[in-house]
C-alpha cells in the first residue's frame, strides 16, 4: 500500500498538531507544580546540571536546549542571583565561564521533581506502561530527526 503525498501530509499535520499540544499540556502541568519563583527553564538548567554532575559553559547550555546564548545568560544569571548554580571563571581561558549546580539548586530541583513527578506518574498509569514504553522509541526518532533540522 502506498501512500500519496495528501495523506502523508495529513498525517504529518495530525502528529504534529498532537506533540504540540502535548508539549503545552505538559509544560503547564509542570509549571503549576515548580516551586514559587521558578520558571521552567530554570529547573530544566537545573535538572539537566544535576543529572550530569558537572559544569557547562553557557554556550553548552544554550546550545543544549536550543536558545540563544542571551536567553541562557538571563536564565544563569536569575539561577544564580537564587543561589541556585555558582559561576567560575574558567583559568585556562578568561572569556570562558563554567556554570555547576550549587547544594541550594540541587534542593530546589528536587523539590520541584517531588511537586511534579506524581502527577506525570499518575498520566502514565492512566495511559498504560506498555503503550508509554512503544512511543518512546518513535518520539525518540522523531526528536533527533528534528534536531537534524536545527
Amino acid at each position: 500500500m502506498s501512500d500519496d503525498g495528501e495523506s502523508t501530509a495529513s498525517l504529518a499535520a495530525s502528529l504534529f498538531a498532537e506533540v504540540i499540544i502535548s508539549e503545552q499540556m505538559a509544560r503547564a502541568l509542570v509549571t503549576r507544580a515548580l516551586p514559587k519563583g521558578m520558571q521552567l527553564s530554570h529547573f530544566s538548567v537545573l535538572n539537566l546540571l544535576a543529572h550530569l554532575n558537572e559544569e557547562r559553559t553557557p554556550a553548552q547550555l544554550a546550545e543544549a536546549f536550543h536558545v540563544n546564548r542571551s536567553a541562557m545568560t538571563n536564565t544563569i544569571s536569575r539561577l544564580e542571583w537564587a543561589g541556585h548554580v555558582h559561576v567560575r571563571p574558567d583559568w585556562d581561558d578568561a572569556r570562558r565561564k563554567w556554570v555547576g549546580i550549587s547544594p541550594s539548586g540541587r534542593k530546589a530541583r528536587d523539590a520541584a521533581l517531588a511537586a511534579f513527578m506524581p502527577r506525570l506518574t499518575e498520566v502514565v498509569r492512566d495511559i498504560g506502561p506498555a503503550e508509554v514504553r512503544r512511543a518512546l522509541p518513535i518520539l525518540r526518532r522523531l526528536r533527533e530527526r528534528l534536531e537534524e533540522e536545527a
